[in-house]
């Protein structure tokens, strides 16, 4: 019995199989895994199972934040307290840009522009140019905690920053000078976006509530429901007409994402649930994409899922184990999301539509 037992264990180990093409800074791996089911038999979730390439980290540290700077560029910060200008097409850093203090926490792009703002834990913000020097073309101190929150106007002409210390401030772009200061007991500010082609900004916060901000005199011109969570983070859809909203939890309390309607009635329309750790990041997902509406989230559970916008049903489950807590998502283009976590950097995701909307990971970096 003892000799049968041992033949079976040394039958059932994994081989390993890795790949390795060294090409530059490049190398291509070969990654194993399974689908897995839930009890009823429904897949639910896949793990990696392509080849997929692993470029040199642009990152040292944990990174906190990515964005699409174009549909080649992104741009992403982290604890090392580095900004870093990435094509993620080629694998190569543009630009890496450091006079923050302290951690990045956010970074919003001017849209078709090559210029772009950062904010630090330092409490300060930072206005760069991919294509300008190393050194920020402006540097914007008025909060006294950390900036927890920027966003650009639809005519780029005005950013408004927002902070742990309650305050929503308003700032003219090309003098650099703050132009309104908005204070809500409270209200500990987590993220901002700005309402396509319209005056207003929308906000999440630690006080459980989304806000929707007139900027012009930086008034709350409306409060969606309270949540029964902390708001981590909130978008709104190209159109303007919707936004998400989702929130922190654990062990499935709270970890939900929430569309809201930004027209008329601003009633919740849909939850979606399936995360089983706080929710970081949600982003709409383009409209080319999929016959139906399907929006994105990443959480803290190493787990970024698509949803049906309309029923709320989840449609694929990405786990990228090993990655920790996932803190940022951002669109690429129209089939890639870009993905920041703590312990592998920034993760370039790809969407099949043709395979029923099949998400994979196809580089890190």
């Amino acid at each position: 019995m003892l000799l049968l037992r041992c033949q079976l264990e040394q039958s059932t180990q994994e081989v390993p199989c890795t790949l390795w093409a060294v090409m530059g800074k490049l190398q291509s791996k070969l990654k194993y895994s399974t689908y897995k089911y839930r009890p009823d038999g429904i897949r639910e979730e896949r793990i990696q199972t392509k080849a997929f390439q692993d470029y040199s980290p642009a990152h040292v540290d944990p990174v906190s934040v990515v964005a699409a700077l174009n549909s080649d560029i992104c741009v992403s910060g982290g604890k090392d307290k580095t900004v870093v200008a990435y094509n993620w097409k080629t694998g190569s850093v543009v630009k890496r840009l450091k006079g923050h203090e302290r951690e990045i926490t956010k970074i919003a792009c001017i849209p078709k522009s090559s210029q772009f703002f950062s904010a630090s834990r330092d409490r300060t913000v930072m206005m760069w140019d991919l294509h300008g020097s190393l050194q920020p073309m402006q540097q914007l101190s008025g909060h006294a905690m950390v900036v927890t929150g920027l966003a650009v106007s639809p005519d780029s002409s005005q950013l408004c920053t927002g902070s742990r210390d309650n305050t929503l401030l308003l700032w003219d772009v090309e003098t650099g000078q703050c132009v309104e200061r908005a204070s809500v007991s409270r209200n500990l500010v987590t993220h901002l976006c700005w309402v396509p082609r319209e005056p207003y900004i929308l906000q999440a916060s630690e006080d459980k509530t989304i806000r929707l901000w007139d900027s012009r005199g930086l008034q709350v011109a409306h409060m969606f429901p309270t949540k029964q969570h902390i708001q981590t983070h909130c978008e709104v859809s190209v159109d303007g007409h919707k936004c998400i909203s989702c929130s922190n939890g654990f062990e499935g309390e709270g970890c939900e994402a929430t569309l809201w309607d930004l027209r008329q009635t601003r009633n919740r329309i849909c939850e979606y649930k399936g995360h089983f750790q706080t929710v970081a990041s949600c982003v709409f997902l383009p409209t080319s994409l999929a016959l139906i509406p399907v929006i994105a989230t990443s959480a803290h559970d190493s787990k970024v899922k698509i949803w049906n916008q309309n029923t709320g049903a989840c449609l694929f489950t990405l786990s990228l184990d090993g990655s920790g807590p996932l803190t940022s998502l951002a669109v690429g283009d129209n089939t890639s999301l870009l993905c920041a976590s703590f312990h592998r950097g920034v993760h370039l995701l790809r969407v099949d539509p043709s395979q029923g909307l099949e998400l994979r990971e196809v580089a890190t970096f």
